[in-house]
């Protein structure tokens, strides 16, 4: 009897490895695993893949509360890596033998590496700075134009930390010269809360998410609006009269990434669905849905023309010479921008 019940035992802790092992539960940003893709995978490697949608401020929360529990796979960016990997043990360093590197942008690799410490790899790339109706708002070419009288009642932008940040450099800061003193980065960062604070009755509304942040301007009430460069492009193709728009002093360069939760069921899966994703062929399929930028090697031979022609129209050697690529983010810069957030939130509900 006593074998019999150890034998139904490693019955029951077999199948729940080999249900581990078909299934890929993945956090990722909306619109990141195309259908076409996530289709592809599946039938290839027998693994069902159990996608939830989510952003930077999420992902953390529900890997701080699972202990990394719950996912196999998540998709932060670069910069909000490391310090969460090291204060709250929610990632695992990967093991780089089981990439296929010749897959990535050499450089785009060894940054992201160096940024999350060795736990990421990139999966796409892309700039944040304004999205601008040039039929209505034709000189908007800069952040300080979120809060430029001329535009009042049709200015928008989200309530997160690259408003904070492009405002500062709008301001005269270089707010990532000021990560390693947090004394002065609050000084600059209360400043930043202040003048948007102040300049409140100007907005027209607070954007959450890719759709409203493409129907604000899409309404014709939004002129001048925060925005990331795909959203941009995407919105140029229905209307000339919209595009993209690299600030003056600089756009955000920011890198989503694949990390490994610690606590991951399916590890090899993992690694799979990034070998995958990250073949050229592949990665293009994602780059023509969203049209951000891919860590892919050679994924520009499969690439749209219209793709290219956006990326050329938008930076001019100059723009991308001025991109601000954010680097690792300290926790206590992350809790001083917190803070703001919700100081500039509340003035805003009122």
């Amino acid at each position: 009897m006593k074998k019999l019940k150890l034998g139904l035992i490693a019955l029951v802790l077999s199948s729940g490895i080999l249900n581990a092992q078909e299934v890929l539960r993945i956090i990722t940003w909306k619109g990141y695993i195309p259908i076409e893709l996530q289709k592809k995978f599946e039938k290839q490697t027998g693994i069902k893949l159990k996608i939830t949608y989510s952003n930077n401020e999420e992902m953390l929360a529900k890997l701080r509360a699972t202990h990394g529990g719950g996912f196999d796979l998540a998709q932060p960016s670069a910069d909000r890596i490391l310090f969460a990997a090291k204060k709250y043990h929610i990632y695992k360093p990967l093991d780089y033998s089981k990439i296929k590197t010749e897959h990535f942008k050499p450089s785009l690799l060894k940054a992201t590496k160096e940024i999350s410490g060795g736990y990421a790899v990139p999966y796409c790339f892309g700039t944040t700075g304004l999205i601008i109706n040039k039929a209505k708002a034709p000189e908007a070419n800069d952040w300080s134009d979120l809060y430029n009288p001329k535009y009042k009642g049709h200015i928008a932008y989200r309530l997160k930390r690259p408003l904070l940040i492009g405002v500062a450099y709008s301001m005269g800061y270089d707010p990532f010269k000021l990560y390693n003193n947090p004394k002065e980065y609050k000084k600059m960062i209360d400043k930043v809360a202040n003048k948007l604070i102040e300049t409140k009755n100007l907005v027209y509304g607070y954007w959450t998410s890719g759709d409203t942040q493409k129907e604000f301007v899409r309404s014709g009430k939004v002129w001048v609006e925060t925005g990331w460069d795909g959203i941009g492009w995407n919105l140029h193709k229905e209307n000339k009269n919209i595009d993209f728009v690299a600030p003056k002093s600089g756009a955000l360069g920011w890198v989503d990434t694949f990390a490994i939760p610690r606590r991951s069921k399916n590890v090899e899966g993992a690694y799979k669905f990034i070998n995958f994703m990250l073949k050229p062929e592949n990665a293009a399929v994602f780059v023509n849905h969203e049209k951000y930028q891919s860590a892919s090697n050679g994924v520009e031979k499969y690439v749209d023309e219209a793709i290219k022609a956006d990326w050329r129209r938008t930076f001019s050697k100059e723009d991308l010479e001025k991109v601000h690529w954010y680097p690792a983010l300290p926790a206590a810069c992350e809790k001083i921008e917190a803070k703001a957030l919700e100081r500039i939130k509340a003035a805003a509900s009122k």
